[in-house]
């Protein structure tokens, strides 16, 4: 549950509430423009089970924590995400005059339930991790700052408020997630300790390397140092697919890129991916691309 709480201990301040919409049960957005000339409190109780996405999109604000004797400065176009299950962290936020601040906040069952369908069985609030903190600081993307604009100025009709901004609350995730070569995003966040990350990745790195032979799934728990039900879970969550469908999806984007180099067969690139019978490699690929590996090849031509 959050608690909305607008009392300020900020005696010089003038007090205001955020524009709340509530997405979903546990999945909340709160924007606030302050286009005045004074710096604004914004104060709101939340509960240790949420996470916290804030974005500056104009101007500065700053955190206050611990009863002023810690501050936190957000800067515009850059974003901010907190999280404590040790303890309830609530938004002391002052917000500078001329700034503009849109938040997220989203229960870790309602999150953990975008990156998994096993959200209530797979939770990285285990005895190993149930106590950690995460913090993390970044810049807001172009294609962020869009969402994040639409947002501040919507202006459409009311009645479909509530529709637009549950749109754009999960585009805006979508983004903040998105997988590129730089940030090298290759799990859920809050998933599992950096330990157990590692060891998945060796995971994929050991079906990758042995794709023609790859081991048993207990073989390859074994490898790792994970038991088997953590390796199954964890891979799923990680890349959001079990560890031979994967395997599977990689097999077939290797051989499409052998079959369009022209230097390899169907029959030899088959047996280069693990396929033994030219037929299970041909019938494989077609389920995947829907056409066979010769036909794919003559629509290169």
């Amino acid at each position: 549950m959050i608690i909305n709480n607008d009392k300020s201990s900020q005696k010089n301040n003038a007090i205001s509430p955020f524009e709340e919409t509530k997405v979903e049960e546990g999945f909340l957005v709160l924007v606030y423009k302050n286009d005045g000339n004074e710096t604004q409190s914004l104060i709101k109780e939340i509960h240790s089970d949420y996470i916290q996405f804030h974005f500056c999109v104009k101007g500065t604000s700053k955190f206050v924590f611990n009863e002023g004797r810690y501050v936190l400065n957000i800067l515009e176009e850059n974003s901010l995400l907190l999280y404590n299950p040790q303890r309830n962290l609530p938004i002391n936020l002052e917000v500078n005059r001329n700034s503009w601040m849109v938040s997220v906040l989203i229960s870790i069952k309602k999150f953990h339930g975008l990156f998994s369908q096993e959200a209530d069985y797979i939770s990285f609030l285990n005895e190993d991790n149930k106590d950690k903190k995460y913090y993390k600081d970044g810049s807001i993307t172009p294609s962020m700052a869009i969402v994040l604009n639409q947002l501040i100025n919507y202006n459409l009709n009311k009645s479909i408020k509530d529709l637009y901004f549950k749109g754009k609350a999960y585009e805006l995730l979508s983004l903040y997630f998105n997988r590129s070569e730089e940030a090298n995003i290759e799990q859920c966040p809050f998933l599992v300790d950096e330990t157990n990350v590692i060891k998945i990745r060796k995971a994929k790195e050991i079906i990758v390397a042995r794709m023609a032979e790859p081991p048993s799934l207990q073989e390859l728990a074994d490898e790792i140092g994970l038991n088997l039900k953590k390796l199954k879970e964890g891979f799923k969550q990680i890349y959001g697919d079990s560890v031979f469908s994967f395997l599977l999806d990689y097999k077939m984007e290797v051989a499409r890129k052998l079959l369009e180099s022209g230097e390899n067969n169907v029959n030899e690139v088959g047996l280069k991916v693990g396929y033994s019978t030219a037929s299970h490699f041909i019938a494989a690929f077609k389920k995947k691309y829907g056409t066979t590996p010769k036909k794919y090849i003559m629509s290169l031509s």
